[in-house]
């Protein structure tokens, strides 16, 4: 069995999506989730049932950070009505049948007219459960800069921007999303960024958030990996419920495993994405760290640790200690 868990973990840490079965388990379903508020005097507002529709009851969108070597992002000017003549990066929602990094492309296409290649994912954004935003980098590999000569319904035109100053923003929420493009790009030369990760082509039929809940044993001063044992053994899944904020779900999850009196742990950031057009659900691998010594943390829930290979460990560690080695997950207030 540590042999199997290693190997997951390895394809997770390289961003790939889960072989076989493993994907398919889910330990807190909505269905659980209902019933737990329930038996607290709250009366839930999610269907137990749910099932994520994309362009329905789904949003997702994709946006690209492209960084020149003269430290200049690529801006599109809007010709969307309620924001006509601001500037924004490209983006936009993906469309049935696309893969994450297909829209990025097509969006990129549409709105500046240069062909990209999406390297990695730099940021993953969520409001509420059903709201994903994938924020992309890469490189321009082809086309031509949009000129207003060619605007049309995507956009006016686009530029090449060094200072954000100069131009009027249609929302200020993507200076974040350049500053992390701008430090990925320094940082590839000194290695201190994660590996480029996209997402893995995975089906999923619901919106899941996956655990890699990592502790150390103070005994034996070795890193241990949080097992369910519902059914086969695997990484502990719940469903995202879209009426809440993902920490809100994640809170809910870490309730269900070792009590409301959970001992103090830290989400550090995505693992990997796993998507694909064939269904509309995602699946998002959270690294999360418990500060206390496995001794001090009881479990309630059908879970069990498993002790990991040297070698995982100094991964996991590594990803711990080291920052910008997970893929940030930014949950929208």
């Amino acid at each position: 069995m540590s042999r199997q868990v290693d190997h997951s973990l390895a394809r997770l840490i390289d961003g790939f999506g889960l072989e076989g079965d493993e994907h398919d388990f889910c330990d807190f379903t909505i269905a659980d989730q209902n019933s737990v508020a329930e038996s607290q005097g709250i009366t839930p507002t999610t269907p137990s049932n749910f099932k994520p529709v994309l362009g329905g009851n789904v949003t997702y969108v994709v946006a690209c950070v492209i960084i020149n070597e003269s430290n200049e992002v690529l801006m599109m000017q809007e010709a969307k009505e309620s924001c006509a003549g601001k500037w924004y990066l490209p983006a936009g929602r993906m469309e049935k049948g696309e893969t994450i990094v297909q829209a990025t492309i097509r969006e990129v296409l549409e709105e500046t007219g240069l062909q990209c290649d999406p390297k990695t994912l730099l940021v993953v954004e969520t409001a509420g459960g059903m709201w994903y935003r994938f924020v992309l980098t890469g490189d321009v590999i082809g086309g031509e800069l949009k000129t207003p000569a060619s605007a049309d319904k995507e956009s006016l035109q686009a530029k090449w921007i060094g200072n954000l100053q100069e131009i009027t923003l249609r929302s200020n929420d993507i200076i974040h999303l350049i500053e992390k493009a701008r430090l990925y790009k320094q940082s590839k030369s000194t290695g201190t960024w994660h590996k480029d990760i996209l997402p893995a082509s995975t089906p999923h039929v619901k919106d899941l958030l996956r655990l890699i809940v990592v502790i150390k044993k103070r005994s034996t001063n070795k890193l241990h990996v949080l097992l369910s044992e519902k059914a086969a053994l695997h990484f502990p899944m719940c469903e995202i419920n879209p009426a809440k904020s993902v920490h809100s779900t994640l809170r809910r999850f870490m309730v269900e495993m070792f009590g409301a009196d959970v001992s103090q742990h830290r989400p550090l950031g995505l693992l990997n994405v796993e998507a694909d057009p064939s269904a509309d659900g995602c699946c998002l691998t959270l690294l999360v760290a418990f500060r206390s010594p496995l001794e001090e943390v009881p479990l309630i829930g059908k879970c069990v640790w498993q002790e990991v290979s040297q070698d995982t460990e100094n991964k996991l560690l590594s990803m711990i200690t080291t920052k910008y080695s997970t893929v940030e997950l930014h949950v929208v207030r």
